[in-house]
């Protein structure tokens, strides 16, 4: 018997109340399942539901097994995990996570570092979100990533901080020389779409507020087209890194002060110790800092970078 099939659609009745929507749950067919609850019924000796035309409800003696299959399955799951850890490791593929948006050129400039700081493993680059990474970096299923940051690191090494600064672009014809927050006010806002970044897009709102920039709507954008086209009707502005190259009809100015900066810095688990990983944090810095113009936080202000022509518009 698949006792760990069998559980699973223990769980799945016992937690929907009905055979049903258990069933569909589980995309199957319900007679099958009637059919599994029995067997494990057999096997265990016990009744586990009762059931009449109109409910399902878990016996005591089902009420009894619920948590400890609960932590079974769970258990079961680790163990897949640990497989396909496993089997990455014997496949000599190092898993990293990237952020969106950083840009073609920065991309492949990682890829082409790595392979010759690390030629004998293959990279299995991933583009993720920060929170997503973060996960991923606890429970094993990625090596090492880049996050954004505010994030949450418990349980994760940093590499070094890295800083980019963040201005406005908006119309060309409507650029003041000298920028501040406050000077946008009654502008609609492009941001980058929350889910990708939230502690950094909920931290840029909060510097838009306290320097008196409230706007009165906040657009996202996946896409560079969507955010320009948002700009160059004259009603929003979006905040992002200085382009590498200016699209026409529009101007970036750099914020008076620097408010809003965007933080990035390798991950990797704490309790790791693959000479692997180590190169990779050290290649993906030293290329955010050459190729995507990020500049090392704590050891003074940021200071104005040339940005070469790999940088992404929304990078």
């Amino acid at each position: 018997m698949n006792l760990v099939g069998h559980l699973r659609c223990f769980v799945a009745v016992a937690e929907e109340l009905h055979f049903g929507r258990a069933a569909e749950r589980l995309g199957m067919a319900q007679p099958p399942l009637s059919q599994r609850i029995r067997r494990l019924e057999t096997e265990l000796g016990v009744t586990l539901f009762d059931r009449s035309s109109r409910r399902v409800v878990p016996t005591p003696a089902g009420r009894l097994l619920l948590d400890d299959a609960r932590e079974l399955l769970a258990l079961a799951d680790r163990v897949h995990t640990l497989g396909d850890r496993v089997r990455q490791s014997a496949d000599g593929a190092l898993r990293a996570g990237i952020p969106a948006g950083l840009g073609g050129g920065v991309v492949a400039a990682l890829i082409a570092a790595f392979r010759a700081r690390r030629p004998a493993v293959r990279l299995d680059l991933r583009e993720i979100a920060t929170g997503r990474q973060a996960a991923a970096l606890a429970d094993g299923t990625l090596d090492a990533g880049v996050l954004r940051h505010p994030t949450d690191t418990r349980g994760l090494a940093l590499g070094p901080m890295l800083g980019q600064r963040i201005g406005a672009l908006l119309p060309a014809a409507d650029a003041p020389a000298d920028l501040r927050l406050g000077d946008l006010a009654g502008r609609d806002l492009v941001l980058f779409p929350r889910d990708e970044a939230p502690g950094s897009h909920d931290e840029w709102l909060a510097a838009c507020r306290r320097d008196g920039y409230d706007p009165p709507a906040v657009h996202t954008a996946r896409r560079a087209e969507f955010a320009l086209g948002l700009v160059l009707s004259g009603t929003a502005v979006a905040l992002v890194p200085e382009p590498a190259a200016i699209p026409p009809g529009t101007a970036w100015r750099a914020l008076a002060g620097d408010p809003i900066v965007w933080r990035t810095s390798c991950a990797w688990r704490a309790d790791g110790a693959d000479p692997a990983v180590a190169d990779f944090a050290a290649v993906a810095t030293a290329v955010l800092r050459t190729e995507a113009g990020m500049t090392p936080l704590g050891a003074g202000p940021l200071r104005r970078v040339e940005f070469r022509p790999s940088s992404g518009f929304l990078a």
